[in-house]
């Protein structure tokens, strides 16, 4: 809850939706987040930031947009790339939270409402693992599956934590998080794991539920496994620099 006058209100919810040339998935995956969200009785706006889009995507939301009242689209206006495209959303949103979802229907709606849940409860980030006892996983490439399991595994060990799917885009925050942990540096992937380590770094509350990921069914990923190279290395080097160098200098006000 925040307040407003005295009296508490409900979370403003902002869902960001990076999106490069997803004309054909992106349509189904905003009428499922609506209406999974208008079930749950959840306020929140749907926001998708339009990266440089070839295809018809801008003009495919600029017509949902009447139809669903919540969703508007703004673009990038500076150089393309996922990284990129969620910063400038970060930069436009007006939620109270914001979850950062997928344009190719990979994430779980329902999954949203369940971190919605956790950061009423109190906590500032929720985060989703893809590989803990409850959550599915469907049509992942062996390949990217093998890279994103060593990568976490390195991630863990260098952070001493237990969380294994930092390298999932799909977590929410608060907007004091996202405020907290600026200036972000991340143009690429490589910004999936650098909100979660500042957030966790710097004294951030989180919580873990487990949650579903299938794997896309129109368009084409754009990820890169060799993204999975020095981007990542160069944030996670910097996080570490920050967890055990700063002494404590970024960390929130009034964490332990």
């Amino acid at each position: 809850m925040t307040e407003h006058a005295g009296v508490p209100r409900p979370l403003m919810l902002t869902v960001l939706i990076p999106a490069h040339n997803e004309g054909g998935s992106i349509v189904p995956t905003v009428r499922a987040i609506e209406g999974v969200l208008q079930g749950a009785q959840i306020p929140h706006e749907i926001l998708v930031s339009l990266d440089h889009c070839t295809d018809d995507t801008e003009a495919i939301i600029t017509a949902l947009a009447v139809q669903v009242p919540s969703l508007r689209g703004s673009v990038n206006p500076g150089p393309g790339g996922y990284g990129f495209a969620v910063r400038h959303g970060l930069d436009v949103y007006a939620g109270d939270a914001v979850v950062v979802v997928m344009a190719d229907a990979s994430d779980d709606p329902r999954d949203i409402v369940t971190y919605y849940r956790k950061l009423e409860e109190g906590f500032d980030c929720a985060f989703g693992s893809r590989f803990l006892e409850g959550a599915a996983v469907r049509n992942y490439p062996w390949n990217k599956l093998v890279m994103n399991r060593i990568a976490n595994w390195v991630v863990r060990v260098l952070f001493g934590e237990k969380y294994n799917d930092f390298t999932n885009a799909f977590k929410a925050y608060r907007r004091e998080v996202i405020d907290g942990c600026r200036p972000l540096l991340a143009n690429h992937f490589n910004l999936t794991i650098e909100l979660p380590l500042k957030a966790i770094v710097r004294g951030y509350s989180w919580v873990v539920v487990p949650t579903n990921w299938y794997g896309r069914e129109a368009g084409e990923s754009k990820f890169l496994i060799k993204e999975m190279g020095s981007r990542y290395v160069y944030i996670i080097l910097y996080a570490l620099i920050e967890k055990y160098f700063s002494r404590g200098d970024y960390r929130r006000l009034g964490a332990s």
